[in-house]
């Protein structure tokens, strides 16, 4: 049985998803402050939250953020703030998904089952530091699968190597010749940079990306390549 954490001022709602997810046989732990649910975190064993971003006491960003730093289990905002501005924030402080009110219940319980489905999926105690999770990118070290959008590649072993140091850099330039030499273990050649080029194109064309306008590895021309943040 997962737990899930509701935390919503408006009382009505927070009650009202309490019923759903309980019918749905999902253990709910609810606080209609901000402080008082950050204060039990630790001794609660949660799975999803639900956050609300209007708190009176402390919003739903910056308690997002406090739980990002110990735990990775996703989270959902629920909140009446529509603008473009606060969904973006939301995300990028590496919250899960963000529903505006008025909501359909069934369909945020839908949603929170499909977070925890992925979440138990690619996220286990022993995988953490193996793990990469980020754009639709999930790299496991431990297995050596890569799953793009949800789908699973097939990538050589050269292939898993090349992405899986750029996204351990994520937001940073990967030298050349240090992808080189960390991946073939040889030392690095300009004539070398072709075998490189061989195998990003094959990446790319892997994950539907073009060499032109590429949105995931980044050519910087003369330096090496680069994934972004």
């Amino acid at each position: 049985m997962s737990n899930i954490l509701i935390v919503d001022d408006e009382k009505e709602i927070a009650d009202l998803l309490e019923i759903y997810l309980k019918n749905d046989n999902f253990n709910v732990y609810k606080y209609y402050s901000s402080i008082e649910a950050i204060q039990d975190l630790e001794k609660l064993n949660i799975d999803l939250a639900v956050l609300d971003i209007m708190m009176p006491d402390m919003d739903g960003f910056e308690f997002c953020s406090k739980i990002r730093e110990k735990y990775n289990f996703p989270i959902i905002f629920l909140t009446a703030k529509v603008e473009n501005i606060d969904k973006i924030k939301g995300l990028t402080i590496r919250a899960d998904d963000y529903v505006t009110k008025p909501f359909e219940p069934l369909e945020l319980v839908a949603r929170i089952k499909s977070q925890l489905r992925r979440y138990k999926k690619y996220n286990t105690i022993n995988q953490k530091q193996y793990l990469i999770d980020f754009k639709g990118i999930v790299i496991n070290k431990d297995t050596y699968e890569f799953y793009f959008n949800e789908e699973k590649i097939n990538l050589t072993k050269t292939e898993f190597e090349i992405l899986w140091i750029l996204c351990e850099n994520r937001g940073k330039v990967v030298k050349s010749d240090e992808l080189f030499e960390k991946v073939w273990k040889e030392k690095y050649f300009e004539k070398d940079n072709n075998t490189i080029m061989v195998h990003i194109r094959h990446l790319r064309e892997k994950m539907k990306d073009t060499s032109k306008k590429p949105k995931y590895i980044k050519t910087i021309y003369g330096v090496g390549y680069k994934i972004e943040e």
